[in-house]
């Protein structure tokens, strides 16, 4: 494959053995959410962040490869000061629920790899708005012990009330009873998008971290930055 790297990204070479450990069955899959979902601390964030993470991942059109991006992002100022991308092959199948045996294997060898760790990160996936109370983010604030947060585009369980339609109005997002999140309007007159606390966050913290990272777009800023370096390398590498 060909090495790519400029000031804005660095391209990552990962051993892809360490990635097909991951080969397990959906059942295995499945048995292990179940048993760490206990795992999971649902707590406030920390009261003063500057540095938040973001990953995202880009799907090949012709092959059995992923394109995961990694970006480090500062606030208030939202700049992008590092970013990893890494591309590897699939090692597990699409299966609704189970999206994190896909993409967290390689998010958690870009992070190791960035130069300075953020304090948060944030992932386009569920958190514990799941139907065994753990998405992606869940998973990998588990792995990383770090504070996770789901920012997801759609629903996967729950039901919410209708969301007023102005900036920062948001309802509770409830399943089975529990409430797992919110559906959040980050821009006036624009969908909401779906926010949960992954690991080591709680709801209320979750909507006013997502909040501070949204500011023109629908998606927060650094899961923005990051689909935009993901699917740009895969067009670079792949000529699409």
């Amino acid at each position: 494959m060909m090495k790519k790297s400029s000031p804005e990204y660095k391209y990552c070479e990962i051993d892809q053995d360490i990635l097909d450990k991951w080969n397990i069955s959906p059942a295995e899959a499945i048995s292990i959410q179940k048993k760490l979902s206990s795992q999971v601390k649902i707590c406030p964030l920390p009261h003063r962040t500057q540095w938040v993470a973001a990953a995202d991942v880009s799907y090949s059109k012709n092959s059995d490869k992923l394109f995961a991006s990694l970006v480090l992002c500062h606030l208030p100022d939202l700049k992008v000061h590092e970013g990893l991308v890494a591309s590897a092959r699939i090692t597990f199948p699409y299966i609704p629920g189970l999206l994190s045996f896909r993409e967290t294997p390689l998010v958690v060898e870009l992070y190791n790899i960035l130069t300075r760790k953020p304090e948060i990160i944030l992932c386009d996936g569920q958190g514990i708005a799941h139907t065994r109370r753990f998405g992606l983010a869940s998973h990998i604030g588990l792995i990383l012990n770090l504070p996770s947060i789901g920012c997801a585009k759609t629903k996967l369980v729950g039901e919410h009330k209708e969301v007023g339609p102005r900036k920062g109005q948001y309802q509770s997002l409830y399943y089975r009873k529990e409430r797992v999140g919110v559906a959040l309007r980050t821009r006036t007159g624009v969908k909401p998008i779906y926010v949960s606390p992954g690991h080591l966050a709680d709801i209320p913290s979750s909507v006013r971290l997502v909040l501070r990272c949204c500011n023109s777009y629908r998606i927060p800023e650094p899961i923005r930055q990051a689909h935009l370096l993901a699917n740009r390398v895969r067009t670079d590498l792949e000529g699409l």
